[in-house]
């Protein structure tokens, strides 16, 4: 999810954390209020800094995981490198990546995913 987006979708957010917590997830760091907030990594790209924040993080039977939020953006580039940066950092570092969608925004996750040559991601639907 784009920061901007971040506070008009707070309550998808609660809800994709306790569907994480149900499934067995710990130690969660959310960007949101009660949680711990997940590291920031600044992209620098031609004179231009931009800060990336993983919507969540937890971790599973040792193994940290990342999570995004996949709902309709207004600014769908911004997603696409957010997505491609969180997806090769999970992998360098032997770590996992998740897309987390729900009912009327499956298409757009998809379509998402294609464009960037991720498809074998599998979203999460909620």
């Amino acid at each position: 999810m784009v920061k901007v987006e971040k506070s008009e979708n707070q309550e998808f957010l609660e809800k994709s954390i306790s569907h994480l917590e149900a499934t067995g997830f710990e130690n969660i760091k959310a960007d949101m209020e009660g949680y711990e907030t997940p590291k920031s990594y600044v992209r620098k790209a031609k004179g231009a800094e931009t800060k990336i924040t993983p919507d969540i993080v937890a971790v599973k039977n040792g193994r940290k995981y990342y999570f995004e939020i996949s709902l309709k953006s207004e600014k769908p580039r911004l997603l696409k490198t957010k997505w491609l940066f969180l997806d090769t950092l999970s992998r360098m570092n032997q770590n996992r990546f998740r897309i987390i969608t729900t009912r009327g925004h499956y298409k757009f996750t998809d379509s998402m995913l294609q464009d960037i040559n991720l498809s074998n991601k599998e979203p999460i639907k909620i």
